[in-house]
């Protein structure tokens, strides 16, 4: 299963979550440069729990250097695939949870699930020689926030079958519930990280997750993160938007909503609208004029239900502004 993207909207920018990415981009491209040497750079760079744990390989590292690597590792990857993946998953994660703990709150939480991630992966390989690198563990703990603050959002989903690719929304409580469960038997059914994979690095990260981001939403906040959603306030929705519509008894309209931001309805904009009916799905262009007001309502015509004298109905779509 592929996540594409989920059905949570985000209010602000997530400039935190953007800035992650985009060290971590600029990092692989360093170890790329750095092909000669990469080894070296990795052994140094990444989190090598015998360097923890063996004294005749402790002695080569200074305190800094120990220290450091519990959190240089997270940034470094093991190749294009692995980059994309788990910068993929926290583009759509991410931003969600950035946008609930606020962008300082926020660096804070991926940081210190990065972390556990690692020791988590360091208990289970103690004495283990091999360097595990990747922001997996941390992203694990994004997904596991996710699970607890949008349990019901729906996870737009690729499912290649054979040459057929098979797009489905399914609930996040599933979609990273069964992610969970995969991780877990893996980790079972392995020894350490056999198969280059840090099972435990995961688990502990998800777990971790659910339980920093309940910390901190308990802390009082210092403020900082009210003036920053001043700064980084989304001027516009996504543009392409589901909308699943209800059509009450034998009317023959459809009735649903769309959402913009206070910026879109004064300024007007143009909204791609995936209506799902029944067995059909049709993508529709909505034009939203400027100065529309919230719970106004856009006639778009022909798009109701089909009456039993042939004709159709009309699909109305009442305007959110957030």
């Amino acid at each position: 299963m592929i996540p594409i993207r989920d059905t949570i909207p985000s209010k602000n920018y997530p400039v935190v979550n953007n800035t992650i990415i985009g060290i971590n981009v600029v990092v692989y491209l360093v170890q790329v440069a750095l092909i000669p040497d990469l080894n070296r750079f990795v052994y140094i760079y990444g989190l090598v729990p015998a360097r923890y744990s063996v004294p005749q390989i402790t002695s080569y590292f200074t305190t800094s250097q120990q220290l450091f690597s519990l959190l240089s590792f997270m940034f470094l990857h093991g190749g294009f695939w692995h980059l994309l993946g788990n910068m993929w998953s926290l583009y759509i994660f991410g931003d969600n949870i950035e946008d609930r703990l606020g962008p300082f709150r926020y660096l804070v939480f991926y940081l210190l699930c990065g972390m556990i991630s690692g020791f988590s992966h360091l208990i289970f390989n103690l004495h283990s020689n091999i360097p595990t690198i990747g922001a997996s563990g941390a992203v694990a703990g994004v997904m596991g926030a996710y699970l607890i603050l949008y349990p019901n959002a729906k996870i737009l989903t690729l499912i290649p079958i054979i040459f057929i690719p098979l797009f489905v929304e399914i609930p996040a409580f599933f979609f990273l519930g069964l992610w969970f469960v995969i991780q877990f038997i893996s980790a079972a059914g392995s020894h350490g990280g056999i198969g280059g994979i840090a099972w435990w690095a995961h688990i502990g990260g998800f777990i971790f997750g659910i339980i920093f981001l309940k910390i901190l939403l308990a802390l009082p906040g210092a403020g900082v993160s009210d003036h920053m959603r001043k700064v980084t306030a989304k001027r516009k929705t996504h543009r392409l938007q589901v909308i699943r519509p209800v059509g009450p008894g034998k009317d023959p309209h459809l009735y649903g909503t769309i959402t913009i931001t206070s910026f879109e309805a004064l300024t007007g904009t143009l909204k791609l609208v995936n209506i799902p009916w029944g067995f059909q799905k049709r993508l529709v262009r909505v034009t939203v004029p400027a100065g529309v007001q919230a719970g106004s309502k856009l006639r778009l015509k022909g798009l109701g239900k089909i009456t039993p004298d042939g004709h159709r109905g009309d699909l109305y779509l009442k305007v959110a502004i957030v």
